[in-house]
């Protein structure tokens, strides 16, 4: 998974919060979040796609990568409209993923997720602020997580 903003191209770092021992508080069946997403570099190079699923794991695969996490995620937006999301990766098969770099088993990582009122896109942010976003995610329809 991509770690870091790459200026003039899209990068992509969806994390979430973990809770101890890996294991992850499970969502709301009706949650934004759950499904399936895709977010693609401004060149078209590479794409990731994270399987986000109800009880707080998640499958991501980038480039040669596939990385499992567990997160949690608010149950509702704050007064901006973020959802802070935390995720603790717990498997991945020490493969380059879109940046060319490999997830270390035990990272974690805090975002924050603004949807779009279709709630078809989102925006991940390292600040509660759209001064640091990546995406658009864009939600892959007909797919299951």
């Amino acid at each position: 998974m991509l770690k870091k903003i790459i200026p003039g191209c899209v990068a992509v770092a969806l994390c979430a919060l973990a809770a101890a021992g890996g294991q992850a508080a499970p969502l709301r069946h009706d949650h934004p979040l759950i499904g399936t997403w895709q977010i693609t570099l401004a060149d078209g190079s590479c794409s990731e796609t994270y399987h986000i699923h109800d009880d707080g794991s998640s499958l991501v695969t980038s480039n040669e990568e596939v990385a499992e996490s567990a997160f949690e995620v608010a149950d509702q937006p704050d007064t901006l409209g973020f959802y802070k999301h935390v995720d603790t990766i717990v498997k991945d098969n020490g493969k380059p993923d879109c940046s060319g770099e490999v997830t270390e088993v035990g990272h974690v990582a805090t975002s924050y997720i603004l949807f779009h009122p279709s709630g078809d896109l989102f925006l991940m942010c390292f600040e509660r602020d759209m001064n640091s976003c990546i995406g658009p995610f864009i939600r892959v329809r007909g797919s299951t997580t």
